[in-house]
């Protein structure tokens, strides 16, 4: 499992690779045409996949205790279909219908078996709008309806036995979408997921409040692009060397694995909000690539709760951190970068216990690595703005047990930024 859930988020790093290189033979079919020339109304088709994390808020009848944050991470598909209406040269509305399937889930290894709780498959229905950064690159928000089958996969179970369940919510997100071809568009997407409160895999007496959080590449065909659009606007001239401070706010998901004597169990989630603070210098070689290395720190909300009730408590805080990344990227289009990062990360835990007459709390710090990427595009002639995916892994944690017990913190965190670049 350890070697399971880094090839994940390895995959994402390839596929976006793959997507990049692709978009650089795109790009100069774009640049060809002027920036006017690309029609964001009407229908369109798309495919794409990505990473991201499920939580589950564990609430038992009867028992003097909860278990709210339990959850783990994996990777998906998707297909799509949607339309977009142009209200204004500037201004976007449509509609969307997604459907996907993965691996997303908890699992727990003990002597050979495994028993694994998945969301594989589920589809979301819903509306979004967005504003033209540039004529070629679209940032937008959506919500709407997600729908969501749980599959539980549990070893010795009684043949014929089901503990499936099917969940309906909510579904938020953001997302920019660039084009890099005549019909073709590369998007980059976060979305936040709530299913409520219901009974957990059909188990009477054993409640949970389920969320994701996911990230996503994908590529959209949009017909009729190619008949061209109109636009009184055009991209900012942008030079992407030079040194550059930035900020960002973000969100993550913990999917935390639990290596317990010869067992393992994937394992504690958790969720929160963070900021970030940043300085880099990027270089621009042959007018298509760009590389560069970035210095960020980072102060979070994200917690883990393993126990909360009247009795006392148990929380996890992932408070503060920093990174130093390099990344590499190409061209969309003269203002939109699509780039890959990998680095060192290095984070710090504080963990608070309460009740049975116990109160303490101590803090650790752990070294580990981020890889990732994301889509950047420049609004002015100094300022760009960025959508951003980390998946980050550190080191285990065996709080002085030989390694009989060990925490090994995982992190699906997305931000949105913005760089001031002196030119």
């Amino acid at each position: 499992m350890h070697f399971g859930k880094t090839f994940a988020a390895l995959l994402l790093g390839a596929a976006s690779a793959a997507a990049i290189n692709s978009a650089s033979h795109a790009a100069d079919a774009v640049s060809a045409e002027s920036p006017a020339a690309f029609n964001w109304s009407g229908i369109y088709v798309g495919f794409g996949g990505g990473v991201g994390a499920v939580k589950h808020g564990l609430e038992i009848s009867g028992a003097p205790f909860s278990l709210p944050d339990v959850g783990g991470g994996g990777v998906f598909g998707e297909v799509t279909v949607g339309y977009d209406y142009m209200l204004s040269e500037r201004v976007l509305i449509g509609a969307f219908a997604d459907a996907r399937f993965g691996n997303i889930g908890l699992s727990m290894e003990q002597g050979g078996d495994e028993a694994k709780i998945t969301n594989n498959y589920g589809f979301d229905i819903g509306a979004r709008a967005g504003y033209l950064l540039t004529p070629t690159t679209l940032g937008y928000v959506l919500g709407g309806y997600s729908w969501q089958h749980i599959d539980a996969d549990l070893p010795g179970a009684p043949a014929g036995f089901d503990l499936d369940s099917d969940r309906d919510g909510y579904v938020l997100g953001l997302g920019v979408e660039t084009a890099i071809a005549a019909n073709w568009t590369l998007k980059s997407e976060y979305r936040y997921a709530n299913y409520g409160t219901e009974p957990f895999i059909g188990v009477g007496g054993l409640d949970a409040e389920t969320s994701t959080h996911t990230f996503s590449i994908g590529a959209n065909y949009r017909l009729g692009a190619h008949n061209g659009g109109s636009a009184s606007f055009s991209a900012p001239a942008y030079s992407w060397t030079g040194f550059y401070v930035g900020g960002a706010l973000g969100a993550g998901a913990i999917a935390d694995e639990i290596h317990i004597g010869g067992g393992e169990f994937n394992g504690f989630g958790g969720d929160g909000i963070f900021g970030e603070l940043s300085v880099g210098y990027d270089h621009e070689f042959n007018d298509t690539w760009v590389a560069g290395i970035q210095i960020g720190g980072r102060y979070s909300g994200m917690t883990t709760v393993l126990q909360e009730d009247p009795s006392g408590s148990y929380k996890g805080k992932a408070d503060y951190g920093f990174d130093v990344l390099a990344r590499v990227g190409t061209k969309l289009n003269e203002s939109t970068l699509a780039y890959v990062l990998g680095g060192y990360s290095r984070q710090h835990v504080k963990e608070e216990m309460s009740g049975g007459g116990l109160t303490d709390s101590f803090d650790w710090s752990v070294d580990g690595f981020s890889v990732g990427g994301g889509l950047e595009t420049a609004v002015s002639s100094n300022v760009a703005v960025n959508l951003e995916y980390r998946y980050s892994k550190f080191e285990g944690q065996d709080y002085g047990s030989g390694g009989v017990y060990e925490t090994v913190p995982v992190f699906h965190t997305v931000r949105v930024g913005a760089k001031y670049k002196f030119n």
